[in-house]
């Protein structure tokens, strides 16, 4: 993904979302549904009914910019909570857009050999 600046908000918004929806649509979800600014620089993420895929919704300075990723196999990790909307950091959104359970990552060991 794009790096994004220091300081800026990723938003999750809980619940599900008409995947149909394009970028106007979701604008007015984040206004609506997370009570933010879509224009404000903050990261917006809507997943769908199925959960295998979701969209991206972010102000750029000089447009406004909307990814989509659809996983192959598995579902995207999401919050039980029905609205609202759940803050993440940019480390779990790049865990949470590979697929990976962002809400307990396990850091990985290498088991020393005895020799």
């Amino acid at each position: 993904m794009i790096g994004l600046p220091a300081g800026t908000n990723i938003w999750l918004a809980a619940g599900v979302t008409d995947m149909r929806a394009g970028m106007n649509g979701l604008a007015a979800k984040a206004q609506t549904a997370l009570d933010e600014d879509p224009f404000s620089g903050h990261v917006f993420v809507f997943r769908g009914r199925r959960g295998d895929m979701l969209k991206v919704l972010w102000w750029s300075g000089d447009g406004l910019c909307l990814l989509a990723k659809r996983l192959e196999r598995g579902r995207f990790v999401w919050p039980q909570a029905g609205s609202g909307g759940v803050a993440l950091t940019q480390a779990q959104l790049s865990m949470l857009l590979e697929g990976i359970d962002w809400r307990r990552p396990e850091r990985t060991w290498r088991p020393t050999s005895a020799l």
